[in-house]
């Protein structure tokens, strides 16, 4: 096996293509992305305090880094044998389990976290409670990188920071611009932040298409991506 050396970016490209990798061939990831995303957006609706919001980012990761080195303690099993042997049965079982925690614990944060605020849907719904944007942003950022990840994964091209369709720069970048347009609407300076943040985005784009990175319709993949993710969840927040 070749020595993995090389700077920082080749390791989160390594990172990445595990991330892939297990998103392609592991059919309970793609249910942990979807749930992760369903809760990620279902926090909005429920003005979760930042401690709330931190227990349930904790909780998804616990369960995605579990089903990971689940994955990996299998792969690593059947490399070193393809016979029946109680020992891997054991490690296999016992890296299953730690998914099972995992998964209660989520359920359990998700109880204590959810209960009360579902208990009081309607009143939360007429009332219109809102967070700060800020949260809305962070939240929404998050959501963007996974929906890009999983297109990656899809489409089984490129790396974390290097080629594949949707480019993950452009659709961060464009949806900063949305978030950042959003936060400064009601200020008397909306027009020009907006207009700076949209040239941020466009330079991100360009950089990409430039150095060869990516295609434009790889870019413009990932800035469709990143704008309409973040102004469903923006509009979703604060309607009209």
């Amino acid at each position: 096996m070749p020595q993995r050396r090389g700077n920082l970016l080749h390791s989160f490209n390594w990172a990445f293509d595990g991330i892939v990798h297990a998103l392609h061939y592991e059919r309970n990831m793609w249910v942990h992305f979807g749930i992760a995303g369903l809760v990620l957006v279902a926090s909005l609706f429920f003005a979760l305090t930042r401690l709330e919001v931190i227990a349930v980012l904790v909780a998804i990761s616990f369960v995605l880094i579990t089903e990971m080195l689940n994955t990996a303690i299998e792969h690593l099993v059947d490399l070193v044998t393809d016979q029946e042997d109680p020992r891997a049965k054991v490690a296999k079982d016992v890296a299953a389990g730690a998914v099972l925690i995992a998964a209660v614990n989520a359920v359990a944060v998700a109880y204590l976290v959810f209960y009360d605020k579902i208990t009081s849907v309607p009143y939360t719904v007429l009332t219109k409670l809102r967070g700060s944007p800020i949260d809305v942003t962070v939240i929404a950022l998050v959501i963007v990188i996974l929906a890009a990840i999983a297109m990656k994964a899809l489409t089984r091209r490129g790396t974390a920071f290097r080629g594949g369709l949707p480019s993950a720069h452009a659709a961060v970048a464009f949806a900063a611009w949305v978030a950042v347009t959003f936060v400064a609407a009601n200020t008397g300076y909306a027009l020009p932040i907006s207009a700076i943040a949209l040239l941020m985005a466009l330079l991100v784009a360009q950089s990409r298409i430039q150095a060869g990175i990516h295609s434009l319709l790889e870019v413009a993949a990932g800035a469709a991506l990143g704008i309409v993710i973040t102004a469903v969840l923006f509009r979703l927040w604060y309607p009209l």
